[in-house]
Parts: structure tokens; sequence; C-alpha cells
């Protein structure tokens, strides 16, 4: 028990021991720590300085690099000067933009405003030398010789060499400094103005050049418009017009490309510049071509009505070329107004070849008055214009329903069925009233003249000849099927009822006579004997009087010339109608022995009268 006393007591004195010298450590440990801290709040200041120190240094260096690259720069300027001043030579482009961009460089490291403002000069003077060759270039593009005038144009011509030429000129001319990009340098505002007036400068020439190279194709369609057929004419003007708007598709292209001022609006506006002159030529073109239709509007007709659709044809794609121009010019269309005037013309055309055809039945009956039996210039003029109206469907029918319906009758016109007014989808409805109009007062012309013949039997002639003509070439063969469409039921039934009337008025007026001779008891009841037999040796004479007539009357004649089986048809229905008659007359009184010389009076046994008869329809 004392020993483990005495252990405990030995442990708790080294268990003292310990923690003293533990004590002892920690404090050492602490001022150590304290001591560390003190020195390093001593030191960071001096760190703090050493690092300001060392970048002032390095920038110091940088500024010094810099300022003897200057300066070694500026010993080139007068060199540079010189070169700015003697303007870009050819194959030297490359180095003068690059003295240029040295000029520009050296603006902001310059020690005085003066200094500045002089290197801001040589700037300028090296834009606008440059813009003097870009426009240079541009006008060598914008010359030559013209397309000749049949040429198919698709372009105004541009030099391919200078064209790359160009190019670069244009990407190094855009990086030059104006008040938008750069506007604290001082040759800004004066460049600006440089570049505008040189933009402006190429719309000018790039528009007088397409102007000049379609002048010639332009004044082409005009000139020969009275040489070949007028919807073909119409269609020529139509493909100027596209070849017009082809260039200016392309010129569009490269103003994109080749403009010094790239922003969008100063484009439209140099394009609205641009369009100017071929803008100019077109209105001149179209006024051209409107003045000679306007000559004789019932020959150029289809002139205008082929011009007219070819126009409304490419108006969207017009549309297209204007948007390009800028909305600050957006109301102005020249085509638009162009269609405005043509359409006018166009709407006069329709009631004035109605008056023609009507005015027609007016006038003095051709020379030979009688023996006038042809067929009529209207009424060939009426068939002509039909069977040209399916070529230019869409632009008479577009014209004639902003006329409105019957209104080319002049007042006269009145509807064939009652109904809503017509408009847009009712196009195949008009143009068929319109032609019933013209067949009818064609009808109605040939109707009146043939009433106006001093004797019928020609003007019955004249009426069969024409209404037969009418119907000929109108339903039974027209030259393009087309036609057909555009004949309604009323018209086709007008056409068959008159032909009918016209064949029944010829028989009656050439025919009639001579069946009258024949008819029987020529003395009447209750006459002599030898008063009978004078009838009917009078009634012999006259009848082949009468037939001696009709034939020397259909001598110079010839009925339904176009169709020789109707003319067949006629002359069959003629034997018919003459023959028997006569066969019944001669054998009744050559049985009553009218005469003692019956073939004095019978000049031509019935098969010569049928022989002669048939001759006259051969």
């Amino acid at each position: 028990m004392d020993d483990e006393t005495a252990e405990i007591e030995l442990l708790e004195q080294n268990l003292n021991k310990t923690r003293q010298i533990s004590q002892r450590m920690t404090t050492i440990l602490t001022s150590f720590d304290t001591r560390l801290a003190k020195l390093e709040k001593s030191i960071l200041p001096l760190y703090t300085s050493t690092q300001i120190l060392n970048r002032r240094a390095n920038n110091i260096e940088k500024a010094l690099v810099k300022i003897d690259e200057v300066a070694s720069n500026q010993e080139g300027i007068a060199a540079e000067e010189a070169l700015i001043l003697r303007g870009p030579q050819p194959g030297q482009i490359p180095v003068y933009q690059e003295a240029l961009e040295r000029l520009n460089a050296s603006i902001a490291f310059k020690s005085s405003d003066r200094d500045s403002l002089d290197t801001a000069r040589l700037v300028e003077t090296g834009a606008k030398k440059l813009t003097q060759l870009y426009t240079k270039l541009v006008a060598e593009a914008s010359t030559g010789a013209t397309p000749p005038p049949n040429a198919e144009i698709s372009a105004a011509s541009f030099n391919p060499a200078i064209l790359n030429t160009l190019r670069p000129i244009v990407a190094f001319m855009r990086t030059l400094p104006l008040p938008a990009s750069h506007p604290s340098h001082p040759a800004a505002p004066a460049i600006m103005s440089t570049l505008k007036d040189a933009q402006k400068g190429y719309a000018d020439m790039r528009g007088n050049w397409s102007r000049k190279c379609l002048e010639a194709q332009g004044k082409r369609v005009v000139d020969r418009a009275d040489s070949i057929d007028p919807i073909v004419a119409g269609k020529d003007f139509g493909r100027w017009v596209e070849s017009l708007m082809n260039v200016a598709d392309e010129e569009y292209k490269l103003i994109k490309e080749l403009s010094l001022l790239s922003s969008p609006n100063l484009v439209a506006s140099s394009y609205n510049s641009l369009l100017n002159p071929i803008l100019v030529l077109f209105s001149t073109t179209l006024t051209s071509l409107i003045a000679f239709i306007k000559r004789s509007l019932h020959k150029y007709a289809f002139l205008a009505l082929a011009s007219y659709e070819t126009l409304l044809a490419l108006q969207p794609r017009w549309d297209t070329v204007l948007s390009r121009r800028g909305s600050e010019n957006s109301k102005a269309n020249e085509l638009k107004d162009g269609l405005g005037t043509l359409r006018g013309v166009c709407l006069r055309s329709f009631p004035e070849f109605l008056a023609d055809i009507k005015m027609a039945s007016l006038g003095k009956t051709t020379a030979g008055g009688d023996a006038a039996t042809g067929v009529a210039d209207f009424a060939s003029s009426a068939v002509k214009y039909l069977d040209r109206l399916p070529e230019v469907h869409s632009a008479a029918s577009a014209a004639l329903l902003q006329l409105g319906d019957g209104n080319w009758k002049m007042g006269e016109g009145v509807q064939l069925a009652k109904g809503a007014k017509l408009g847009e989808g009712d196009e195949q409805i008009i143009i068929e009233h319109f032609v019933y109009d013209v067949v009818t007062t064609a009808i109605n012309s040939l109707t009146t003249i043939s009433r106006t013949q001093k004797r019928p039997a020609f003007g019955s002639m004249y009426l069969l000849n024409n209404i037969f003509y009418l119907r000929h070439n109108l339903i039974l063969s027209p030259a393009h099927d087309a036609l057909l469409d555009l004949l309604s039921k009323p018209t086709q039934d007008a056409l068959n009822s008159n032909y009918r009337t016209a064949k029944a008025a010829y028989y009656d007026a050439n025919f009639a006579p001579l069946l009258q001779m024949l008819t029987d008891d020529p003395a009447g009841k209750g006459s002599s004997s030898s008063a009978a037999k004078s009838a009917v040796k009078e009634k012999f004479t006259k009848f082949y009087e009468l037939l001696d007539e009709v034939l020397e009357r259909h001598k110079g004649t010839r009925l339904l010339e176009d169709d020789p089986e109707a003319r067949a048809a006629i002359g069959e229905d003629v034997v018919k109608l003459v023959v028997p008659s006569l066969v019944r007359f001669t054998n009744k009184y050559r049985e009553k022995e009218f005469s003692k010389n019956p073939q004095k009076y019978i000049k031509y046994s019935s098969e010569a009268v049928e022989s002669q008869l048939r001759a006259i329809y051969r």
C-alpha cells in the first residue's frame, strides 16, 4: 500500500512538470506567432510597392517601344504623303491601302491636334483618290457597244475584269472611318460626303447605261408594230418589259455588292436613282406605243389587248423590283400607271369596234351597186376580230368587266340575263355577252344593207353569202377551236336562224318569179281557147326570159364560196324547187297543143334547165 502511494505521488510530480513544460512551450509559440505577424505586416507594403513598380516598368517599356515605332513611322510619313497624293497606281492598290491604314492608326498617337488634323487631311485625300479610281472603273464598265436591237437582253454588260478589280477596292473603302463608326475621326464627315457622291455617280452611270442598252430594243418594238401581227407585237413589248426587269434585277445585285455605303437605306436610295432612267425609258416607250395604237384603234386593238395582257402578267414581278427602292418611293408605280392608260385604250376599242360595224350599214354600198354580193369588209373584220379574241382572253375579259356588261354598246346595251352585276369570276360570261353583241350587230348591218339594194335578188345573194360566211367561220369551221368556247347558245342560235332566213329570202327573190310563171290556168276561168293559148305562150316565154336573167345574174357571183358541199346543197334545193314544176307545167300544156310549134316557146328541156341550174352551183 505504501508502495502504491509512493508511485502515485511520483506520477503527480511528473504530471506537474509536464504541465509546466507545456505552458512554457505554448508561451514560446504564441510569442513566435506574434513576431511572425508583425514581420508580415512590416514586409507587405514593401511587396506591394515592388509589384506596382514592376508593372509601371513594363508599361514604360511598352510605351517606349510604341513611341519608337510611331517615331519610325513618322519618319516615313513624308514618303507616304507622296504616295497618297500620287493616287493608287495599277498593281499597287494594296500598297496604297496599307499606307492609308497606317495613317489612320497613327492619328491615335499624335502628340498634338495639329498633327492629327494634317494626317486626317491626308487620309481624306487618299479616300478621294480611291473614289476617283472607283468612279473611273465604273465609267469604263458602263460604256461600249450596246446590244443589237434584236438581241435578248438579260443584263447591262459589266466587264468581269473590272468587276474583279473593284471588289477589293469596295471592300477596303467600306472600312474607311465614317461618323457612325469613328465619331472622333477628323476626316470622317468629309469621307462620308465623298462616298455618297461616288455612290450617286455609280447609280447615275449604271442607270443611264442600262437605259442605253435597252433603248434600241424598245424602239424596235414600236417601229415593228405596223409590220407584224398585232398580238405578236404586243408579246414583243411584253418580252422587252421582261428584259427591262431582268436588267433591273441584275443591277440590284451589283449595287448591293459594289455600294461604298452598304446600309439598307442608302442602297435603296441609290437603287432608286439607278432605276429612274430605266423607268423613264419604260414610260416613254409605252407612251409611244399607245400613241401609235390610237392612230388606228380599230386596226391595232389587239396590239393594245396583247400589251395589256403581258403587262398584267408581269405586274407582281414589277412590284417586287419597285419594292427595293425603299418605302419613301413606294407610291410611284410606273407600270401601274401605264396599265391604267393602256386599259383606257382597250376600253375604247370595244364600243368603237361595234360602232364601226353598225355604221357600215349607213354607208354606201360598194362599187357596182346591185352586183355587190361578196363578203362585206366589216363581216370579214368581225370574223378576224373574234378569231383572235381567245388569244387575249384574260386581257379582254378584264377590260370588259371594267367597262361593264353591255356598256360597249354605248347606252344601247341590254344584258342577256337579268341578275347581279358581273364581277371577278364572271370573265367567261361577259366575253360571251360581248361576242353575242358583235355577231348580232353584224347580222343587223348585213340585213340593212341587203334591203337597200335596188334589186332584191342581189340583196338576197349578198345576205346569204355574208350570213353563211359568219356561220361557217364562227361555228362550222373556225380557224381556232377556242373560238367555239366564246359562242354562247344564243349566239349560235342567232347565226343558224338568220342563215335559214337568208336562204329562204334567196329562194324567194331569185326563183319565186319563175315559179309564178308555172302556175295553172294561165288565162283564168271563162277565157277563150285562143286567149288561154296566148297566156301559155306568154308564160313559157316569160319563164325562159326570167331563167336567162337568173343564169346571167349568177355568172359573176359565187355563192357560199368557202363550202362546196353547202353550195351544192343549195343547188339541189333549187333544182327540186324549179324542175318538177317545169316538168308538170310543160307536160300539161304540151298535151293541149297550145301551139303548132311548141319548141318555139319551150326553149330548153327540163333536163337542160336542170343542167343549167346545177352549173350555177358548181
